[in-house]
């Protein structure tokens, strides 16, 4: 096996570097008596070495998937592939949960009292926690909202809410909702590629969505539903663009629109929407179809009177009410990188210093022919990651993401993922193993809390 290009060593050296640093720095404000507010700095965790009932599965998987996914992905029939990719990733997923038992791990997480599920059982009328939602949101008053629902919008709290009325209640339902959506980036993120650049690059990106270090956040957390609906609403909307079907367009805008009534936060998936619309070229027209998918989720929760703007701002006001006015900005800028370096793992790393000369030489190539350069068949390939850091780095510099961004920014980092092809095809195993090593021991060295 040959060696790594020097080049991808050093961008992994530097994620790993910028993370040791944001651990040295965290430790040392908190001697000087400036805490930066992260029980294991930069990461929101727990130190607790441990493994649990899901080691040997996580374990297994990880080695199933580094030593057949590859050949695998590219052999089988394509829907083969994304079945196997989504029971992959939930398998992943829901073993690393475990590696915390049943219920520290999974059946618990969502029930404690800054959770979702804390306000579950107070909902009796769903028009009216509309109509007052936001009246709700600020601290300080009887009735607030816990941490979780005073800073979303209502929609994730209804999903937890609906999953109940289903006579589905309770933390481990809604575990395992969250575990099968998120589940989903293992199917979308790959067919996304495949569908705006080619058939090998998709495949060549599926064992790296299953493999996913952030998976160790995305089971148990409502964050981990929030990256599977809006991958899924991606990769809806590229379908349906790429292949003329209304009906997957609308699918797409639905789901895509509700996420921003799940999180303020995913507004910010709008550069990689506008990847996949750019792609589609002259097949935008199919695009218009998203917009009147979109109508009806902004319609119906205006109507029942959440005014999201209204939201957004009251969000902002409750933010710096709590902890985010102790977290200083200037570690977190730049620590908050450190923290995705761990959640997308070294070989994000690796994909963005790649996307980004690949994405300087059509620029080049562009300029030097005196006009824009026309996207390649791969082009995909490093517009997906590069319009991912985009969002990250907008989120990152608002200030409104101080630290827990492993669970916050799952549905951006996975998107790094899409430039898993820009790693050469002899170095892929290895770069899958490392990241699958990264998760199994944050997961079993941190007991990791949300």
């Amino acid at each position: 096996m040959t060696a790594c290009p020097r080049a991808d060593r050093n961008a992994a050296a530097i994620a790993f570097g910028l993370l040791t640093a944001a651990t040295v720095t965290g430790a040392a404000l908190y001697q000087l008596g400036r805490p930066v507010h992260a029980s294991s700095p930069p990461l929101f965790a727990h130190w607790l070495p441990h493994a649990g009932p899901g080691t040997p599965a996580a374990v297994g998987v990880a080695v199933l998937v580094w030593r057949y996914g590859p050949d695998l992905a590219a052999r089988w029939p394509w829907r083969t592939v994304l079945a196997a990719s989504y029971m992959a990733a939930l398998a992943w997923t829901l073993s690393l949960a475990l590696v915390d038992g049943w219920q520290r791990g999974v059946a618990g997480r969502l029930t404690t009292e800054h959770e979702y599920l804390h306000e579950v059982p107070g909902i009796t009328d769903i028009p009216a926690t509309l109509a007052g939602f936001t009246a709700r949101i600020l601290d300080f008053q009887p009735d607030s909202w816990t941490t979780h629902v005073s800073a979303h919008p209502p929609g994730a709290l209804l999903v937890f809410v609906w999953l109940d009325r289903a006579g589905l209640g309770g933390g481990g339902w809604a575990a395992m909702l969250c575990l099968l959506v998120a589940g989903l980036v293992g199917v979308a993120v790959p067919h996304t590629v495949r569908l705006l650049a080619t058939d090998g690059a998709g495949r060549a990106v599926a064992p790296f969505a299953v493999l996913f270090p952030g998976a160790v956040w995305s089971g148990v957390s409502a964050d981990g539903l929030f990256a599977g609906a809006t991958a899924a609403g991606v990769a809806l909307l590229a379908h349906g663009v790429v292949r003329g079907r209304a009906a997957c367009s609308m699918a797409g805008g639905v789901l895509l629109t509700f996420g921003c009534y799940l999180s303020y936060g995913l507004v910010l998936v709008a550069p990689i929407v506008v990847v996949v619309l750019i792609l589609a070229g002259g097949r935008r027209r199919a695009a218009g179809w998203a917009v009147v998918g979109a109508f009806p989720v902004v319609a119906a929760f205006t109507a029942a009177g959440f005014h999201w703007p209204t939201g957004y701002h009251l969000v902002i006001e409750r933010y710096y009410q709590g902890i985010a006015t102790d977290r200083p900005y200037a570690y977190w800028v730049w620590a908050n990188l450190a923290v995705l370096a761990a959640a997308a793992g070294p070989a994000a790393a690796v994909v963005v210093r790649r996307a980004f000369v690949a994405g300087w030489r059509a620029f080049v190539a562009g300029w030097r022919a005196g006009r824009p350069s026309r996207w390649d068949a791969t082009a995909a390939v490093w517009l997906l990651p590069i319009a991912a850091t985009t969002a990250i780095v907008a989120a990152d510099l608002s200030g409104y993401s101080k630290a827990e961004v492993e669970r916050i920014w799952l549905p951006f980092g996975v998107w790094l993922m899409a430039g898993a092809a820009l790693i050469p095809a002899p170095d892929r195993r290895r770069w899958l193993a490392v990241q699958a090593m990264v998760a199994l021991t944050v997961n079993h060295l941190l007991l990791t809390v949300w």
